[in-house]
């Protein structure tokens, strides 16, 4: 079969790369890629970018199955479209995507069927909310309703944090139309952990546990990004905490989702927070996580390709979900001044050194090749990731690659994995 994967992020590289293995797959085109999908797959640069030239071109090169890699896409109803033309897409509809297009639907979602989840209240004017601020006080959680690519989301430990957030969000627009309306968390306190499942709607085949890393410095310091590295398993996420999350959080959502309509196909990804009252619900996204899928993948030992076909068709009881018992960790390497002003354009040397390294794969994200040289292109730039038979194996590997990297400005968190290896 032929395979075409939409998307320019370090994600979409490691979905290519595991496609690429299946026996089953000739093809595999990256819509528009970046200097790494070009080693695994052929890139491909439309002049229309819409959702009519990429069917186009899906139907015009006999594609068997499209994969969408970033929500928003998916919150915009690709799959809808791809559908309606009768082409294969895998991905959930735009009614269900909303679980992550609307932070505000997703916790009256949960409210409403009684699924652990954080205290909230939701605003459209910058008064409502600086009213509710005086009555509920700090630490608290000011959130864009809508999508802003991992960022619109400020944690405030003081009560001028949170004016200043209410204030960036809904005054100054920093997150443009996603802040239109605000919703105010409590601020849950636990560890956080990230939870993948494929669905088809009725069965939920789970992923191996993960946890990533927001905040741009090491200790959880400084603004938050679209995330700094992740590992794989979380310890955190022991066996009677994974049992927790899947009766009480995962199948009841999948499950609420269908009672409303909104039938869920695809990946359910699920932002926890391990509390001393168990897990509760951070976030819902309506893909695979960046840069979870970096170590989740390189731990699937099963078929990808079959598996998405799966969720599509609703036999996803059928297939089988093998994953390594080996631990891997992913290490993001970003642009100098990210996730604020980044300058792009940088040489990025030693990138065969560190590929050649044993069970390690550099998974490019913001990068592009220029005169034969691949240079930068984004503020996260690399997901440097390796497999070691323990998280202390797999996090020293993946240091000893990004060792061997260099580009100018180049700033990555030297603590990842270290939540797992203090338990």
């Amino acid at each position: 079969m032929k395979v075409a994967v939409i998307g320019k992020g370090g994600r979409e590289h490691t979905i290519c790369w595991k496609i690429a293995q299946s026996s089953n797959v000739k093809k595999v085109y990256c819509i528009p890629g970046n200097a790494g999908t070009a080693d695994v797959a052929e890139n491909v640069v439309l002049e229309d970018n819409s959702f009519d030239g990429i069917a186009a071109f899906v139907k015009e090169n006999e594609i068997d199955l499209t994969v969408v890699g970033p929500e928003d896409p998916l919150v915009e109803g690709i799959v809808d479209f791809f559908q309606e033309k009768g082409l294969n897409v895998f991905g959930p509809s735009k009614k269900a995507a909303i679980i992550e297009g609307s932070k505000i639907f997703m916790r009256e979602l949960l409210q409403k069927y009684g699924i652990p989840n954080a205290e909230f209240a939701s605003f459209t004017t910058a008064e409502e909310a600086l009213g509710y601020l005086q009555e509920k006080g700090a630490p608290i959680v000011v959130k864009a309703d809508g999508l802003a690519a991992g960022k619109g989301v400020i944690v405030c430990d003081t009560m001028d944090e949170a004016e200043a957030a209410i204030k960036q969000v809904m005054v100054d627009k920093a997150f443009g139309e996603a802040g239109s309306q605000v919703i105010l968390e409590e601020k849950l306190i636990g560890e956080e952990a990230s939870y993948l499942v494929f669905t088809d709607g009725k069965t939920i085949k789970p992923m191996v546990s993960s946890q990533d890393h927001k905040p741009v410095f090491d200790g959880d310091k400084g603004p938050n990004t679209g995330g700094m590295g992740a590992y794989s398993p979380a310890p955190v996420v022991t066996d009677e905490v994974e049992k927790k999350v899947l009766e009480t959080i995962m199948k009841p959502t999948v499950e609420a989702m269908k009672k409303e309509g909104r039938k869920y196909k695809g990946i359910l990804y699920c932002g926890l927070m391990i509390t001393k009252d168990g897990p509760k619900v951070v976030e819902f996204n309506c893909r695979f996580g960046d840069p979870e899928t970096q170590a989740l993948l390189m731990r699937l030992e099963s078929d990808l390709a079959p598996i998405l076909q799966a969720c599509m068709d609703g036999t996803l009881a059928e297939q089988e979900v093998k994953w390594s018992k080996k631990a891997a960790c992913c290490v993001v390497m970003a642009s100098g001044g990210y996730p604020e002003k980044y300058e792009k354009g940088k040489e990025i040397a030693g990138l065969e050194e560190a590929n050649s390294l044993p069970e390690t794969v550099v998974f490019h994200a913001g990068t592009s090749n220029a005169d034969g040289k691949v240079v930068t292109a984004g503020g996260r730039v690399l997901g440097v990731t390796s497999l070691g038979a323990t998280i202390n194996e797999s996090i020293g590997n993946a240091y000893k690659a990004v060792e061997k990297i260099s580009f100018e400005g180049a700033q990555y968190r030297k603590d990842i994995g270290q939540k797992a290896l203090n338990r």
